[in-house]
């Protein structure tokens, strides 16, 4: 931003304040972008995957664990956004000065990581909603080869993408169109979902908004027992299949979990809101700005949106079988079949089902036809839950909406949504790496580094081509988002101790009640990003993961002790 409009900026929010608090809202409201640059990374393909699942695993159950994330997210945000306002300083350069260059290494590192990784389900999600959603007559199966009609998809989605962050590099015009290109996507989600509800809401079946409002209180049980309401469904298996359905069922629990609160604010986003508040010329004088714009143009969409695709969700397929798995049939007497994916889903449940029943070697020498009969032969309670425990993708989802739009319409509202969340998520998984690479490089924040670096994610493009046809593509959003949670901690515990330095932060530093407030708020954020960090490495590497961070945290220490003998290095 030119040093024009920031000191024009500046008089504008400094005469606002003069004011009142109302010009210095309107202020805040005509100058926000970061913040939704940050609402634009994360209403994409991890938060509307987990949010999803959340709803079709836990129901309602599950309405607060997002909104506590993302509050956590903000927290350390805001923090994030007061040092890097106050000091002027780039933040990787800030932690190796005053922290330890094994976390500012660690953190830049794990971004470069989180944005490659976190590109590959945004393709998907985008290519699964244009073929099964928007343009299915176009690009579906059957109209096309699922080869060519991904190669096409992909490479437009790039090439609008490569437009946009190019645009985004280009000066004050860029910038300017990019915020409202965000602004614009974000809206149009948050408008489409809430409809969603709104219908659902003035449906023949209103929604139980008792049960609504008691899911936004916090119930850490899930993490070890299935939601209550698959309870009637357990209690019909037989009593030594029961813990093989339940260790399923909680299994995927805790990976959407973990997966929801690492999309609510990823590593990567604790690098993109510092580097996009200095390229605006932003300094001390607009702390206020960010945490506003932060809490508006981030939390508010996020709230809405997550909670509306989960209630969603759960009113439509929490404890239900997927049609067309259980010999049901239409109003016409005729079998239902299910939809593209689902069966090879349900036999492969069923398969894990038999396999602890008969040993692994017995169900490895049936033939297909003989699995098929093993399988139609299993207790209707047994195949009712491999039937509820399917993963829908793209398609399904949608057409639960046609019942109350029309399939036209539902697949409208839902491809849309979907497409915006992943294009805008892959375009500021770009911006963000273009600063990455900068910085890696010691460059400045544009010029041709800056678009070469922002050009590494596009290696998500790979993404449609490996992910099995027989999987739901929205799941790829939950093992990628388990691994962005193993690295938030790196983040979070840098600017924890970047906020208590005083060699950095000097006059700038809280004092009192306010340092108080300010760590025993970052505290707890950092520690519930730390608990889902050893709990994923856990459940994945079991103890290989562990002895990876003791040695992260004991090499940090020993550079630690180094630099105090050798203040210099």
């Amino acid at each position: 931003m030119e040093p024009s409009s920031v000191e024009s900026n500046r008089e504008l929010i400094n005469n606002a304040r003069k004011q009142g608090k109302g010009a210095t809202l309107k202020a805040f409201v005509k100058l926000s972008g970061p913040g939704w640059l940050q609402s634009a990374i994360t209403l994409g393909g991890g938060s509307l995957a987990t949010a999803l699942y959340l709803g079709v695993l836990g129901g309602f159950a599950f309405l607060w664990l997002q909104p506590i994330a993302m509050i956590m997210g903000v927290i350390m945000l805001s923090a994030i956004g007061y040092v890097t306002l106050s000091t002027g300083e780039k933040p990787f350069r800030a932690i190796n000065r005053h922290v330890n260059p094994v976390l500012g290494w660690g953190w830049i590192i794990a971004t470069l990581l989180a944005n490659c990784v976190w590109s590959l389900p945004q393709f998907n999600l985008a290519t699964a909603a244009t073929r099964q959603n928007l343009m299915p007559g176009v690009f579906g199966e059957g109209a096309m080869s699922a080869g060519t009609a991904q190669t096409i998809i992909c490479l437009v989605i790039a090439a609008i993408a490569v437009t946009f962050v190019w645009s985004y590099d280009s000066g004050k015009k860029g910038v300017k169109v990019f915020d409202w290109m965000l602004k614009a996507v974000v809206g149009m989600v948050v408008i489409s979902f809430f409809g969603v509800v709104v219908k659902l809401a003035n449906s023949s079946d209103a929604l139980p908004w008792r049960e609504i409002w008691s899911g936004y209180v916090p119930n850490l049980s899930l993490l070890s027992k299935p939601a209550a309401s698959f309870d009637p469904a357990l209690a019909a298996v037989a009593d030594n299949m029961r813990d093989f359905w339940t260790g399923l069922i909680v299994a995927q629990q805790r990976d959407v979990m973990i997966g929801a609160a690492a999309t609510a604010v990823g590593i990567n986003m604790t690098l993109l809101l510092p580097y996009s508040m200095l390229k605006r010329g932003w300094d001390k004088d607009f702390r206020g700005m960010a945490i506003f714009d932060l809490s508006t143009g981030l939390f508010i969409p996020f709230l809405l949106v997550t909670s509306c695709i989960v209630i969603v969700a759960s009113s439509q397929f929490h404890a239900q079988p997927a049609p067309g798995l259980l010999g049901e049939k239409d109003a016409n007497g005729q079998l239902i079949k299910p939809a593209g994916g689902l069966l090879a889903q349900y036999k492969g449940l069923a398969t894990q089902r038999l396999t602890v029943e008969l040993g692994p070697d017995a169900v490895v020498a049936l033939s297909p036809e003989q699995l098929d009969k093993k399988i139609a032969d299993l207790p209707v309670s047994d195949r009712r839950m491999a039937a509820m425990l399917v993963k829908r993708d793209a398609g399904q989802l949608a057409q639960s909406l046609a019942p109350l739009t029309g399939s036209t319409v539902a697949n409208a509202i839902f491809g849309f949504g979907v497409t915006g969340m992943a294009v805008s998520t892959i375009i500021v998984l770009m911006l963000i790496n273009g600063f990455v690479i900068c910085e890696i490089a010691n460059k400045p924040m544009h010029g041709l580094t800056y678009k070469l670096g922002a050009m590494m994610p596009l290696i998500g493009v790979i993404g449609p081509f490996v992910w099995g046809q027989a999987k739901a593509r929205f799941w790829l959003a939950v093992p990628t988002s388990v691994f962005g949670m193993v690295l938030l901690p790196i983040a979070y515990f840098s600017f924890f101790l970047l906020m208590n330095s005083k060699s950095l932060l000097k006059e700038n530093m809280p004092t009192g009640g306010k340092r108080i407030a300010w760590n025993t708020a970052m505290l707890v954020a950092a520690g519930l990003a730390s608990f889902g960090s050893f709990y994923s490495l856990w459940s994945k590497l079991q103890w290989t993961g562990i002895w990876i961070l003791v040695g992260f945290i004991a090499l940090a220490v020993i550079v630690h002790f180094v630099r105090k003998k050798k203040p210099n290095l």
